[in-house]
Protein backbone atom coordinates (compact mmCIF):
# COMPACT_ATOMS: atom_id res chain seq x y z
CA UNK A 1 0.00 0.00 0.00
CA UNK A 2 1.45 3.39 -0.99
CA UNK A 3 2.08 6.13 1.59
CA UNK A 4 -0.41 8.43 -0.14
CA UNK A 5 -3.07 5.70 0.10
CA UNK A 6 -2.37 5.11 3.79
CA UNK A 7 -2.40 8.85 4.49
CA UNK A 8 -5.83 9.14 2.86
CA UNK A 9 -7.13 6.19 4.91
CA UNK A 10 -5.73 7.66 8.15
CA UNK A 11 -8.35 10.43 8.01
CA UNK A 12 -11.03 7.82 8.80
CA UNK A 13 -8.99 5.26 10.78
CA UNK A 14 -9.59 4.81 14.51
CA UNK A 15 -6.52 4.24 16.66
CA UNK A 16 -6.64 1.22 18.98
CA UNK A 17 -6.62 1.79 22.75
CA UNK A 18 -3.21 1.64 24.42
CA UNK A 19 -2.66 1.19 28.15
CA UNK A 20 0.21 -1.32 28.18
CA UNK A 21 3.34 -1.85 26.11
CA UNK A 22 5.89 -4.66 25.94
CA UNK A 23 9.50 -3.87 25.06
CA UNK A 24 11.53 -6.87 23.89
CA UNK A 25 15.19 -6.19 24.65
CA UNK A 26 16.71 -4.22 27.52
CA UNK A 27 19.81 -2.75 25.88
CA UNK A 28 20.36 0.98 25.34
CA UNK A 29 17.57 1.25 22.77
CA UNK A 30 15.09 -1.02 24.58
CA UNK A 31 15.63 0.78 27.89
CA UNK A 32 15.18 4.17 26.20
CA UNK A 33 11.91 3.03 24.62
CA UNK A 34 10.73 1.67 27.98
CA UNK A 35 11.45 5.04 29.65
CA UNK A 36 9.61 6.89 26.85
CA UNK A 37 6.56 4.64 27.43
CA UNK A 38 6.73 5.00 31.23
CA UNK A 39 7.01 8.79 30.86
CA UNK A 40 3.82 8.65 28.75
CA UNK A 41 2.00 7.06 31.69
CA UNK A 42 1.81 3.55 30.22
CA UNK A 43 2.39 0.20 31.92
CA UNK A 44 5.54 -1.47 30.56
CA UNK A 45 6.72 -5.07 30.53
CA UNK A 46 10.38 -5.53 29.52
CA UNK A 47 11.24 -8.98 28.16
CA UNK A 48 14.79 -10.32 28.19
CA UNK A 49 16.18 -13.80 27.49
CA UNK A 50 17.46 -14.52 31.01
CA UNK A 51 17.51 -13.05 34.52
CA UNK A 52 21.00 -11.53 34.17
CA UNK A 53 20.05 -9.68 30.95
CA UNK A 54 16.80 -8.57 32.57
CA UNK A 55 18.67 -7.21 35.60
CA UNK A 56 20.90 -5.19 33.24
CA UNK A 57 17.84 -3.92 31.36
CA UNK A 58 16.14 -2.87 34.60
CA UNK A 59 19.36 -1.14 35.71
CA UNK A 60 19.47 0.75 32.37
CA UNK A 61 15.94 2.06 33.04
CA UNK A 62 16.57 2.90 36.70
CA UNK A 63 19.78 4.77 35.79
CA UNK A 64 17.73 7.27 33.74
CA UNK A 65 15.40 7.98 36.68
CA UNK A 66 18.26 8.09 39.20
CA UNK A 67 19.88 10.81 37.07
CA UNK A 68 16.60 12.76 37.03
CA UNK A 69 16.32 12.49 40.82
CA UNK A 70 19.94 13.68 41.18
CA UNK A 71 19.16 16.73 38.99
CA UNK A 72 16.00 17.50 40.96
CA UNK A 73 13.70 16.92 37.98
CA UNK A 74 11.67 14.28 39.82
CA UNK A 75 11.40 13.21 43.45
CA UNK A 76 12.34 9.77 44.79
CA UNK A 77 8.60 9.20 45.31
CA UNK A 78 7.97 10.15 41.67
CA UNK A 79 10.58 7.64 40.54
CA UNK A 80 9.01 4.92 42.70
CA UNK A 81 5.52 5.69 41.34
CA UNK A 82 6.76 5.50 37.74
CA UNK A 83 8.67 2.25 38.30
CA UNK A 84 5.56 0.72 39.88
CA UNK A 85 4.23 0.56 36.29
CA UNK A 86 7.36 -1.27 35.13
CA UNK A 87 7.85 -5.01 35.31
CA UNK A 88 10.35 -7.44 33.85
CA UNK A 89 9.92 -10.93 32.46
CA UNK A 90 11.88 -13.73 30.82
CA UNK A 91 8.84 -15.51 29.38
CA UNK A 92 6.80 -14.44 26.34
CA UNK A 93 3.60 -15.73 27.97
CA UNK A 94 3.63 -12.63 30.20
CA UNK A 95 2.96 -10.47 27.11
CA UNK A 96 -0.45 -12.00 26.35
CA UNK A 97 -2.43 -8.89 27.37
CA UNK A 98 -0.26 -6.00 26.07
CA UNK A 99 -1.74 -3.58 23.53
CA UNK A 100 1.56 -2.87 21.74
CA UNK A 101 4.75 -4.96 21.60
CA UNK A 102 7.93 -3.20 20.42
CA UNK A 103 10.89 -5.35 19.44
CA UNK A 104 14.32 -3.77 20.10
CA UNK A 105 16.68 -6.73 19.74
CA UNK A 106 19.87 -7.22 17.70
CA UNK A 107 19.72 -6.01 14.07
CA UNK A 108 19.55 -9.46 12.48
CA UNK A 109 16.65 -10.75 10.36
CA UNK A 110 16.61 -14.28 11.82
CA UNK A 111 16.68 -12.96 15.39
CA UNK A 112 13.82 -10.55 14.67
CA UNK A 113 11.72 -13.22 12.94
CA UNK A 114 12.17 -15.52 15.94
CA UNK A 115 10.87 -12.74 18.23
CA UNK A 116 7.88 -12.08 15.95
CA UNK A 117 7.02 -15.79 15.83
CA UNK A 118 6.73 -15.72 19.64
CA UNK A 119 4.71 -12.46 19.62
CA UNK A 120 2.39 -13.97 17.00
CA UNK A 121 1.90 -16.99 19.28
CA UNK A 122 1.22 -15.19 22.57
CA UNK A 123 -0.13 -11.68 21.91
CA UNK A 124 -3.88 -11.07 22.00
CA UNK A 125 -5.78 -10.46 18.73
CA UNK A 126 -5.51 -6.80 17.72
CA UNK A 127 -2.22 -6.16 19.52
CA UNK A 128 0.11 -3.94 17.46
CA UNK A 129 3.41 -5.78 16.78
CA UNK A 130 6.13 -3.21 16.11
CA UNK A 131 9.78 -3.47 15.12
CA UNK A 132 12.39 -0.84 15.91
CA UNK A 133 14.68 -2.02 13.08
CA UNK A 134 16.85 0.70 11.51
CA UNK A 135 17.38 -0.99 8.14
CA UNK A 136 15.78 -4.43 7.76
CA UNK A 137 12.86 -5.22 5.44
CA UNK A 138 9.68 -4.95 7.53
CA UNK A 139 7.63 -6.55 4.73
CA UNK A 140 9.71 -9.70 5.19
CA UNK A 141 9.19 -9.64 8.97
CA UNK A 142 5.42 -9.12 8.53
CA UNK A 143 5.14 -11.91 5.95
CA UNK A 144 6.71 -14.37 8.39
CA UNK A 145 3.71 -14.35 10.78
CA UNK A 146 -0.05 -14.97 10.60
CA UNK A 147 -1.12 -11.34 11.14
CA UNK A 148 0.87 -9.04 8.82
CA UNK A 149 -1.90 -6.42 9.07
CA UNK A 150 -0.80 -5.77 12.68
CA UNK A 151 2.92 -5.29 11.96
CA UNK A 152 4.37 -1.76 11.96
CA UNK A 153 7.79 -0.14 11.99
CA UNK A 154 8.39 2.21 14.93
CA UNK A 155 11.93 3.46 14.35
CA UNK A 156 13.02 5.33 17.48
CA UNK A 157 16.28 7.24 17.63
CA UNK A 158 18.79 6.77 20.44
CA UNK A 159 18.49 7.72 23.24
CA UNK A 160 14.80 6.94 22.63
CA UNK A 161 13.59 8.71 25.78
CA UNK A 162 15.20 11.99 24.62
CA UNK A 163 15.27 12.05 20.79
CA UNK A 164 12.08 13.54 19.35
CA UNK A 165 11.93 11.75 16.01
CA UNK A 166 9.87 8.62 15.38
CA UNK A 167 9.74 7.19 11.86
CA UNK A 168 6.45 5.32 11.46
CA UNK A 169 7.29 2.79 8.76
CA UNK A 170 4.42 1.39 6.72
CA UNK A 171 4.73 -2.16 5.35
CA UNK A 172 2.56 -3.28 2.42
CA UNK A 173 -0.10 -5.21 4.34
CA UNK A 174 -0.53 -3.08 7.48
CA UNK A 175 -4.02 -1.83 8.36
CA UNK A 176 -4.68 1.91 8.53
CA UNK A 177 -5.85 1.65 12.15
CA UNK A 178 -2.50 0.13 13.16
CA UNK A 179 -0.73 3.10 11.53
CA UNK A 180 -3.16 5.45 13.32
CA UNK A 181 -2.26 3.68 16.59
CA UNK A 182 1.42 4.34 15.86
CA UNK A 183 0.68 8.06 15.47
CA UNK A 184 -1.43 8.09 18.66
CA UNK A 185 1.45 6.46 20.55
CA UNK A 186 3.91 9.00 19.13
CA UNK A 187 1.68 11.88 20.25
CA UNK A 188 1.34 10.38 23.72
CA UNK A 189 5.15 10.09 23.96
CA UNK A 190 5.62 13.66 22.71
CA UNK A 191 7.43 12.47 19.59
CA UNK A 192 7.60 14.08 16.13
CA UNK A 193 6.18 11.34 13.89
CA UNK A 194 6.94 11.04 10.17
CA UNK A 195 5.39 8.50 7.80
CA UNK A 196 8.01 6.46 5.89
CA UNK A 197 7.97 3.69 3.32
CA UNK A 198 9.89 0.43 3.49
CA UNK A 199 13.40 0.41 1.98
CA UNK A 200 16.90 -0.17 3.31
CA UNK A 201 17.19 2.57 5.97
CA UNK A 202 13.73 4.19 5.47
CA UNK A 203 14.08 7.99 5.15
CA UNK A 204 16.82 9.05 7.55
CA UNK A 205 19.30 6.18 7.53
CA UNK A 206 18.96 5.70 3.78
CA UNK A 207 19.99 9.31 3.12
CA UNK A 208 22.61 9.10 5.90
CA UNK A 209 24.28 6.12 4.20
CA UNK A 210 24.84 8.23 1.07
CA UNK A 211 26.19 11.42 2.65
CA UNK A 212 28.27 9.31 5.01
CA UNK A 213 29.76 7.59 1.93
CA UNK A 214 30.50 11.05 0.49
CA UNK A 215 32.33 11.91 3.74
CA UNK A 216 34.36 8.67 3.45
CA UNK A 217 35.27 9.55 -0.16
CA UNK A 218 36.43 12.99 0.99
CA UNK A 219 38.55 11.39 3.72
CA UNK A 220 40.21 9.01 1.27
CA UNK A 221 40.69 11.81 -1.28
CA UNK A 222 42.61 14.07 1.09
CA UNK A 223 40.50 15.70 3.83
CA UNK A 224 41.13 14.42 7.36
CA UNK A 225 38.14 13.14 9.36
CA UNK A 226 38.84 16.02 11.76
CA UNK A 227 38.58 18.65 9.02
CA UNK A 228 35.33 17.10 7.75
CA UNK A 229 33.87 17.18 11.26
CA UNK A 230 35.02 20.80 11.67
CA UNK A 231 33.41 21.81 8.33
CA UNK A 232 30.05 20.27 9.29
CA UNK A 233 30.15 21.94 12.73
CA UNK A 234 30.87 25.31 11.09
CA UNK A 235 27.84 24.65 8.87
CA UNK A 236 25.75 24.37 12.05
CA UNK A 237 25.72 20.69 13.01
CA UNK A 238 26.38 19.99 16.72
CA UNK A 239 28.71 17.11 15.71
CA UNK A 240 30.47 15.95 12.57
CA UNK A 241 29.87 12.53 10.92
CA UNK A 242 32.97 10.90 12.42
CA UNK A 243 32.10 12.15 15.92
CA UNK A 244 28.60 10.72 15.41
CA UNK A 245 30.07 7.39 14.27
CA UNK A 246 32.14 7.22 17.47
CA UNK A 247 29.09 8.06 19.58
CA UNK A 248 26.84 5.49 17.88
CA UNK A 249 29.48 2.75 17.89
CA UNK A 250 31.46 1.68 14.84
CA UNK A 251 30.42 -1.98 15.23
CA UNK A 252 26.83 -1.16 14.20
CA UNK A 253 27.85 0.30 10.83
CA UNK A 254 30.37 -2.52 10.39
CA UNK A 255 27.61 -5.14 10.82
CA UNK A 256 25.50 -3.31 8.22
CA UNK A 257 28.40 -3.13 5.74
CA UNK A 258 29.07 -6.85 6.14
CA UNK A 259 25.34 -7.61 5.65
CA UNK A 260 25.32 -5.56 2.43
CA UNK A 261 28.65 -6.87 1.09
CA UNK A 262 27.07 -9.62 -1.03
CA UNK A 263 24.70 -7.21 -2.80
CA UNK A 264 27.09 -4.25 -3.18
CA UNK A 265 27.73 -3.17 -6.77
CA UNK A 266 31.28 -4.37 -7.51
CA UNK A 267 31.84 -1.18 -9.56
CA UNK A 268 30.91 1.09 -6.63
CA UNK A 269 33.66 2.81 -4.71
CA UNK A 270 34.15 1.31 -1.27
CA UNK A 271 36.33 3.06 1.31
CA UNK A 272 37.88 0.54 3.70
CA UNK A 273 39.15 2.98 6.38
CA UNK A 274 36.14 2.40 8.73
CA UNK A 275 36.70 -1.37 8.46
CA UNK A 276 40.39 -0.98 9.38
CA UNK A 277 39.37 0.80 12.61
CA UNK A 278 36.73 -1.84 13.42
CA UNK A 279 39.19 -4.69 12.81
CA UNK A 280 41.31 -3.18 15.61
CA UNK A 281 38.29 -3.11 17.92
CA UNK A 282 38.16 0.71 17.81
CA UNK A 283 34.38 1.21 17.95
CA UNK A 284 34.31 4.75 19.33
CA UNK A 285 33.48 6.12 22.76
CA UNK A 286 32.54 2.75 24.28
CA UNK A 287 36.01 1.32 23.50
CA UNK A 288 37.77 4.65 24.29
CA UNK A 289 38.95 5.05 20.72
CA UNK A 290 37.48 5.21 17.24
CA UNK A 291 38.26 8.07 14.87
CA UNK A 292 39.11 9.96 18.06
CA UNK A 293 40.81 9.01 21.34
CA UNK A 294 38.72 9.12 24.53
CA UNK A 295 41.15 8.89 27.45
CA UNK A 296 39.62 7.86 30.80
CA UNK A 297 36.09 7.83 29.40
CA UNK A 298 36.19 11.42 28.08
CA UNK A 299 33.10 12.49 26.09
CA UNK A 300 35.01 14.86 23.81
CA UNK A 301 37.55 13.06 21.65
CA UNK A 302 41.13 13.97 20.86
CA UNK A 303 42.64 13.67 17.37
CA UNK A 304 44.52 10.40 16.88
CA UNK A 305 47.78 10.33 14.83
CA UNK A 306 47.39 6.54 14.41
CA UNK A 307 44.06 7.07 12.63
CA UNK A 308 45.71 9.57 10.26
CA UNK A 309 48.43 6.96 9.57
CA UNK A 310 45.74 4.36 8.73
CA UNK A 311 44.01 6.88 6.43
CA UNK A 312 47.33 7.57 4.67
CA UNK A 313 48.10 3.85 4.27
CA UNK A 314 44.64 3.25 2.80
CA UNK A 315 45.09 6.09 0.30
CA UNK A 316 48.32 4.46 -0.86
CA UNK A 317 46.70 1.02 -1.07
CA UNK A 318 43.85 2.48 -3.17
CA UNK A 319 46.31 4.37 -5.39
CA UNK A 320 44.87 7.78 -4.50
CA UNK A 321 46.95 10.97 -4.66
CA UNK A 322 45.46 13.10 -1.87
CA UNK A 323 44.58 16.73 -2.51
CA UNK A 324 43.40 19.55 -0.28
CA UNK A 325 39.79 20.61 0.20
CA UNK A 326 38.47 23.83 1.67
CA UNK A 327 35.63 23.52 4.20
CA UNK A 328 33.34 24.96 1.51
CA UNK A 329 34.42 22.20 -0.92
CA UNK A 330 33.59 19.62 1.76
CA UNK A 331 30.10 20.97 2.40
CA UNK A 332 29.29 21.25 -1.31
CA UNK A 333 29.84 17.51 -1.66
CA UNK A 334 28.27 16.59 1.68
CA UNK A 335 25.08 18.55 0.98
CA UNK A 336 24.83 17.57 -2.70
CA UNK A 337 24.90 13.89 -1.67
CA UNK A 338 22.25 14.49 1.03
CA UNK A 339 19.91 16.50 -1.19
CA UNK A 340 20.25 14.14 -4.15
CA UNK A 341 19.36 11.08 -2.09
CA UNK A 342 16.52 13.02 -0.46
CA UNK A 343 15.19 13.64 -3.98
CA UNK A 344 15.46 9.88 -4.71
CA UNK A 345 13.52 9.08 -1.52
CA UNK A 346 10.73 11.43 -2.70
CA UNK A 347 10.86 10.12 -6.27
CA UNK A 348 10.39 6.53 -5.04
CA UNK A 349 7.57 7.37 -2.62
CA UNK A 350 9.53 6.53 0.55
CA UNK A 351 8.66 10.01 1.86
CA UNK A 352 5.48 11.88 0.94
CA UNK A 353 6.82 15.44 0.96
CA UNK A 354 10.13 17.36 1.08
CA UNK A 355 9.13 18.82 4.46
CA UNK A 356 8.92 15.27 5.91
CA UNK A 357 12.59 14.79 5.00
CA UNK A 358 13.40 18.18 6.55
CA UNK A 359 11.57 17.13 9.74
CA UNK A 360 13.49 13.84 9.90
CA UNK A 361 16.86 15.57 9.61
CA UNK A 362 16.13 18.39 12.04
CA UNK A 363 14.50 16.13 14.65
CA UNK A 364 16.75 13.07 14.38
CA UNK A 365 20.08 13.95 12.77
CA UNK A 366 21.09 17.33 14.19
CA UNK A 367 20.58 19.27 10.94
CA UNK A 368 20.91 22.98 11.81
CA UNK A 369 17.39 24.26 12.46
CA UNK A 370 18.09 27.76 11.14
CA UNK A 371 18.70 26.22 7.69
CA UNK A 372 15.25 24.57 7.70
CA UNK A 373 16.31 21.05 6.67
CA UNK A 374 18.21 19.74 3.63
CA UNK A 375 15.42 20.19 1.09
CA UNK A 376 14.68 23.76 2.23
CA UNK A 377 18.43 24.45 2.15
CA UNK A 378 18.58 23.15 -1.45
CA UNK A 379 15.78 25.54 -2.45
CA UNK A 380 17.71 28.43 -0.86
CA UNK A 381 20.96 27.55 -2.66
CA UNK A 382 19.06 26.85 -5.87
CA UNK A 383 18.39 23.41 -7.33
CA UNK A 384 20.26 24.33 -10.53
CA UNK A 385 23.37 25.01 -8.41
CA UNK A 386 23.04 21.63 -6.63
CA UNK A 387 22.55 19.85 -9.97
CA UNK A 388 25.60 21.63 -11.44
CA UNK A 389 27.68 20.42 -8.47
CA UNK A 390 26.51 16.84 -8.97
CA UNK A 391 27.32 17.04 -12.67
CA UNK A 392 30.81 18.33 -11.85
CA UNK A 393 31.50 15.62 -9.23
CA UNK A 394 30.19 12.92 -11.63
CA UNK A 395 33.19 13.48 -13.90
CA UNK A 396 35.37 11.69 -11.32
CA UNK A 397 32.75 9.17 -10.09
CA UNK A 398 29.73 8.83 -12.42
CA UNK A 399 28.34 5.83 -10.52
CA UNK A 400 28.08 7.57 -7.14
CA UNK A 401 27.05 10.98 -8.50
CA UNK A 402 23.94 10.08 -10.51
CA UNK A 403 21.50 12.97 -10.42
CA UNK A 404 18.05 12.05 -9.10
CA UNK A 405 15.40 12.06 -11.87
CA UNK A 406 13.25 14.26 -9.62
CA UNK A 407 16.02 16.84 -9.20
CA UNK A 408 16.64 16.90 -12.98
CA UNK A 409 12.90 17.33 -13.62
CA UNK A 410 12.48 20.14 -11.08
CA UNK A 411 15.43 22.06 -12.56
CA UNK A 412 14.08 21.54 -16.09
CA UNK A 413 10.68 22.94 -15.02
CA UNK A 414 12.18 25.78 -12.99
CA UNK A 415 10.38 24.41 -9.89
CA UNK A 416 11.67 23.77 -6.35
CA UNK A 417 11.12 21.22 -3.57
CA UNK A 418 8.70 23.48 -1.73
CA UNK A 419 6.32 23.24 -4.71
CA UNK A 420 5.89 19.56 -3.75
CA UNK A 421 4.83 20.33 -0.16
Amino acid sequence: MSLAHIEAELKHAQARAITSVAVIGGGTMGAGIAVAMLDAGLAVVMLERDTDSLARGRANVEKVYDAQVAKGRITAEGKAATLARFQGSTTYQDLHQVDVAIEAVFEDMDVKKAVFAELDRVCKPGAVLATNTSYLDINEIAASISRPQDVLGLHFFSPANIMKLLEIVVPERVSAEVVATGFALAQRCNKVAVLAGVCDGFIGNRVLAVYRAAADHLMEDGASPYQIDQATREFGYPMGPFQVADLAGGDIGWATRKRRAATRDPRARYVQIPDRLCERGWFGQKTRRGYYLYPAGARIGEEDPEVLAIVQAERQRAGIMPHTFSNTDIMRRYMAAMVNEGANVLHQGIALRPRDIDTVFMSGYGFPRERGGPMTYADQVGLATILADITEFARADPLFWQASPLLVDLVRRGANFDSLN
